[in-house]
């Protein structure tokens, strides 16, 4: 199958020597690959001979999809039900009392509208940590979603869990837009023993790793107490920390800890809305950049977020950290658009120039998005209007491997509607029985 995209003005966020930062062209893809990228007309309009779908972007902006690199995407069953109260107590009241009560049905529908709010807002991959990932793995290829589903577990559930990651890494094969993870949830919850066998388990299996990692001072506090380490030492001994990890939060690190997961190749997934509205602090994503870090962006779960929105995570990370540095010079919108995009696709474990960029050879994840909006007029600069100003609304077509999956802001193959009812009645269960 050819699609060309023509007339677009495109974001590529290569930052190859003599790139463009931006400018009109097309796009040309075959099957699952970008195959041209031109400014030139006639180009386009040969690649177009023989037949091919062409679809006429102009007013339209052409970038590369983002990617979410951690979420929980089927907590959207618990969206506003335990707001503006202390992390543990909404953990141990409301949270884990909710999960207990789920079945894998419920999780793949809460997966299901996860999906939904993400891809309709331009996210085209994701990095999950939740349960029951084997059963959701058709779930995401139906969607037609690229996915690293991480398999995830506590002391308690580590047996039932790793078996959960035998059946997702084969249910998965063969699926090239879908990848198993191991999660750990946290240095906190899960005994040194545990996070070493986890670790284990993805090194025989070649699978990456996720963890949350210093996200609260009291984590900070109890992994001191007990193992007279901060959590990135305590993760890092226990040979948690490489190129294969994503660490989510790092909110209380200091400048060893920076170091450490730069000197590892650790990715750093920054949840800035999720971390602002638990009140675990603001991480330091500047000094993490300075340090050497790969820094990402995650919306955390809905519950805690409570939305699975990109757009305002770039914003917000970019603005927290000018308040916070008091620095207007602290990460630009450029570094927002490439948190969101390039190194979100290294931490999925993508090479450089295969994913998160509109560049020859590339996997064809693509958006495009409506500029001719009042909040977007006029355009000064097209990275600082989309990063500052662009909401999840404006992105009107997606592209992911090669295939249309949202045209017009509709989702091919989703009843909306349906998948609102049943939600909704499974919710209603789920709380009829607490």
């Amino acid at each position: 199958m050819k699609l060309l995209l023509k007339n677009a003005t495109i974001i590529p966020v290569t930052e190859r020597e003599g790139a463009l930062r931006t400018f009109v062209g097309s796009v040309g893809i075959v099957g699952n690959r970008i195959v041209l990228v031109t400014t030139d007309a006639a180009e386009a309009e040969h690649f177009a001979e023989g037949g091919c779908r062409t679809i006429d972007c102009t007013g339209k902006v052409l970038m590369p999809g983002l990617i979410n690199t951690h979420c929980h995407a089927a907590m959207t069953l618990q969206r506003n039900r335990a707001d503006d109260i202390p992390l543990m107590a909404w953990l141990n009241d409301h949270i884990w009392p909710f999960e207990a009560k789920q079945t894998a049905e419920d999780i793949q529908l809460g997966m299901t509208l996860g999906m939904a709010e993400m891809v309709l807002g331009g996210i085209t991959s994701f990095v999950d940590m939740y349960f029951e990932e084997d059963r959701c793995v058709e779930t995401v290829e139906q969607m037609g979603m690229r996915a690293v589903l991480g398999c995830s577990y506590f002391d308690a559930t580590i047996d039932q869990t790793l078996a959960s990651a035998e059946r997702a890494i084969e249910a998965a094969r063969g699926k090239e837009r879908i990848h198993i993870s191991i999660a750990p949830h946290a240095p906190y919850t899960v005994s040194r023993e545990n996070l070493i066998r986890g670790k284990r388990f993805a090194e025989e299996h070649g699978l990456p790793l996720m963890v949350h990692t210093a996200e609260t001072q009291d984590e900070v506090k109890y992994v001191r107490e007990k193992y007279d380490r901060t959590p990135v030492e305590f993760l890092d001994e226990a040979g948690l920390l490489d190129e294969n990890t994503i660490a989510a939060h790092c909110v209380w690190v200091d400048e060893k800890d920076i170091a450490t997961l730069a000197a590892r190749g650790v990715t750093v997934s920054h949840n800035v809305h999720s971390n602002m509205k638990i009140s675990s602090g603001a991480a330091p994503i500047d000094a993490l950049m300075k340090g050497g870090a790969t820094v990402t962006l995650g919306t955390d779960g809905s519950s805690s977020n409570n939305d699975l929105d990109l757009w305002e995570e770039m914003r917000t990370a970019a603005f927290l950290q000018k308040l916070t540095t008091m620095n207007p010079l602290t990460l630009h919108a450029d570094d927002a658009l490439r948190m969101a995009t390039r190194n979100g696709a290294r931490a999925m474990g993508y090479k450089e120039g295969e994913l998160g960029v509109v560049a020859e050879g590339a996997l064809a994840d693509l958006i495009l998005i409506d500029i001719e909006k009042p909040h977007l007029q006029p355009v000064a600069d097209l990275v600082s209007d989309l990063v500052y100003c662009g909401k999840a609304a404006d992105v009107e077509t997606v592209i992911i491997d090669g295939r249309v999956v949202v045209e017009n802001r509709r989702i091919a193959g989703l009843d909306l509607k349906t998948l609102y009812k049943e939600v909704g009645e499974a919710v209603a269960r789920i709380e009829s029985t607490r």
